[in-house]
Parts: C-alpha cells; structure tokens; sequence
C-alpha cells in the first residue's frame, strides 16, 4: 500500500511538473535562464515561477528579489541569476579584468551539488578515467561522467595532443577530482565535483600566491603565461578559463558551458 501511494506521488509530481513548466510561455523565460536550460537538458527540464525546474520535480530558486549585493555576497550566498551578472567573453583578453570581475567564480552551489553529487561519495560514484594527451603526456586522471564533461575534456585533450609546442603546459597535470573548499573560504571548490582542470601548475599564476593571503579585496596585479592556443581550445568546448578573473588562477579551467554559449 505505501509502496502504490509513492508511485501515485510520484507521477503526481511529474505532472505537475509537466503543468507548470508547459505553462510558462517561452518569451517569458528570462534568455539567462534559458541559457541554463540548454546547457544541462539531462537535468533540467524547464522554468516556472521564478524557479528552474529539474526532470525529477524539484526546484531551485532563480532570483531571490535581493538587489545590489556586495561583492562578497555574491561569491558567498548568490541565487541562480546572480551568476550571469558578470558576462564571460571567449578569445583574447583586451587587458587586465577589473577589480572584482570574476566571470564564473559566483556560483550557486546548490545547483551543482544537485546535479555533480550532494556528497564526495556521490561525486565519485561518476568519475571516470581518461589519459590525458596521450601523446604528449599519458597521464591518467579523473573526471566526472556527469554532463558528458568526460567526453567534452577527452576532445580537449584531443587536439591539444597535435601540438608538441604545448607539451610543458599540459604536463604534471595540477588537479582534477579532490572534494575539498577554496582556500580561506567555506565554499565548495568546483574540483568537488570532478568537472574542472588544473594545468601544469610551474606555468601558472594564481592570485593567492602573488598576494600571500586569502583576502578577497587585496589589490593583485595580473599574471599570466598560459598561451591563448590553449584557452581557445577549452573555451571551444564548453571551459571557461580561471585567467580571465581579476582573482586570477591560470591553470584552471572548469566546465561551465551556460557562461559560453
């Protein structure tokens, strides 16, 4: 009998999902929104009162009324459409990012524990091992089969494999999957989840290290000796790059194809 009542539950619930997202007319999503839903189709399945709703039924809060947070509000407690305030722009940088204009380091955590893995047991149960540059480097590492980012970083490693001039960028791989917070915060780091690289890290620059602190307001200046080749072609497959950040990390790269396309 309870076993009949979760089904009716359950199928009740899909319907209703079904209803409410049918009934928010396409011209009424918000285009950041829909930028959203067309980068993660396996998850979610549309938009409806102010809330993006995933396949299974539940749902996430789109923007939460609250206007002109902080800086440091948005990295700690932003809502979904907070991280599209600051737009994310493929191809060569036009110089030094601005003080605090850091595309796609405010995001809301929530969403990515719903769909990468709620704990560092549910994470791993979906990595997976690819050899990275076969050719060049043959190094074993692990990512995330979620999103099919396994896939879309095998394509990277792909072509970066066809050009040797590369070879001591993409060696002695810095990280992928470790289920750990950023430094000096309490926020998840995006290598939680398996999605994200970090490069040789004897070729990069990293905020925190020019600084020798973990505040988010010291006054940095821009580092960066990772050639544009590379971040061209991580950035062709849905990466945005870590360089482009006033709290810059040059190594990084991290899967989030919502800021892309």
């Amino acid at each position: 009998m309870k076993y009949m009542c979760r089904i009716r539950l359950s199928l009740f619930l899909l319907f209703f999902t079904f209803i409410s997202v049918k009934a928010q007319k396409a011209d009424t999503i918000p285009a950041t929104a829909n930028k959203l839903i067309s980068a993660y189709p396996d998850f979610i399945a549309g938009f409806a009162n102010n809330h993006i709703v995933f396949k299974d039924g539940s749902t996430l809060l789109w923007d939460d009324g609250i206007k002109n947070k902080t800086f440091k509000a948005l990295l700690e407690n932003p809502d979904l459409k907070d991280m599209f305030s600051q737009a994310y722009k493929t191809g060569k940088l036009d110089g030094s990012p601005a003080v605090n204009f850091d595309p796609g380091r405010i995001r809301n955590e929530p969403f990515f524990l719903k769909m990468y893995g709620k704990n560092e047991s549910a994470v791993r149960k979906n990595l997976t091992q690819i050899i990275w540059c076969p050719k060049l480097v043959g190094q074993k590492i692990r990512i995330t089969t979620v999103n099919g980012v396994d896939k879309k970083l095998a394509a990277v490693s792909k072509e970066l494999d066809e050009h040797l001039e590369l070879k001591k960028y993409l060696t002695n791989i810095g990280g992928t999957f470790t289920w750990r917070p950023i430094a000096g915060t309490n926020r998840h780091s995006m290598h939680s989840f398996g999605m994200t690289i970090d490069i040789n890290t004897d070729y990069s620059a990293y905020w925190e290290w020019v600084c020798k602190c973990t505040n988010e307001d010291a006054v940095v200046r821009y580092q960066n000796r990772i050639p544009q080749i590379i971040v061209d072609v991580f950035e062709k497959h849905g990466f945005i790059w870590g360089g482009k950040w006033y709290h810059f990390d040059t190594m990084h790269f991290e899967y989030r194809p919502e800021l892309i396309n």
